[in-house]
């Protein structure tokens, strides 16, 4: 191709669009540990304590929530900025999604809630995605709701993920289009959806 076409070979890829790419024998290792850092200390969070976990258990968010309004520009460009790290994050998705929900009258609660996100990506920075070098490896489906998760509607969340061997491949973490009347609605509805995913994957 080279000979057809000018261009210049710059060797085996080790980052790419803030995805840094780590080739081994053994494997592809994909993190953001760079992105991270230029995250945090653009929301001037770079010295803070790091948290566990990205949200705080059984805590709701709704949109009127009687806080003060956070400033919305700031709040997007966090939303999309977290939007992007669940390329090599999939631990985040869940919150992540939550929080996008409040983009168009964010308050200081859910500005907050994503503050905390960047704390527990302070403690987390080394994470990533590891793909073996696998020869017999099958899908693994995973799958999973919350009934009624919204205060604003009532509809839950359906969350899937899929692995083959050692990497995740495919997930997701969305509102359900109707209101399930039980947990188990909510699980067939979460169920259905992670079906579809795995046919087509």
């Amino acid at each position: 191709m080279m000979k057809t076409v000018e261009m210049t070979d710059l060797g085996l890829m080790n980052y790419f669009l803030g995805i840094e790419v780590k080739l081994q024998k053994e494997g592809i290792f994909i993190s953001q540990k760079k992105y991270i850092e230029a995250l945090l200390k653009k929301f001037k969070m770079n010295g803070c304590k790091p948290v566990t976990t990205p949200l705080v258990v059984n805590d709701k968010l709704q949109k009127d929530d009687g806080a003060q309004e956070a400033d919305a520009s700031r709040y997007r460009s966090l939303i999309g900025s977290l939007l992007y790290m669940t390329t090599t994050r999939p631990d985040i998705m869940y919150a992540t999604s939550l929080l996008s929900r409040f983009m168009q009258k964010p308050s200081q609660i859910d500005y907050g809630v994503g503050k905390r996100i960047l704390r527990y990506l302070q403690g987390t920075k080394e994470f990533g995605i590891w793909y073996k070098t696998m020869t017999n490896s099958r899908m693994i489906g995973y799958t999973g709701s919350d009934w009624a998760g919204s205060m604003d509607d009532m509809k839950s969340m359906s969350e899937y993920t899929f692995s083959l061997g050692s990497g995740i491949l495919s997930w997701a973490s969305k509102k359900q289009a109707t209101v399930a009347q039980s947990t188990a609605e909510a699980e067939h509805v979460a169920a259905a959806e992670t079906t579809s995913q795995a046919i087509w994957l």
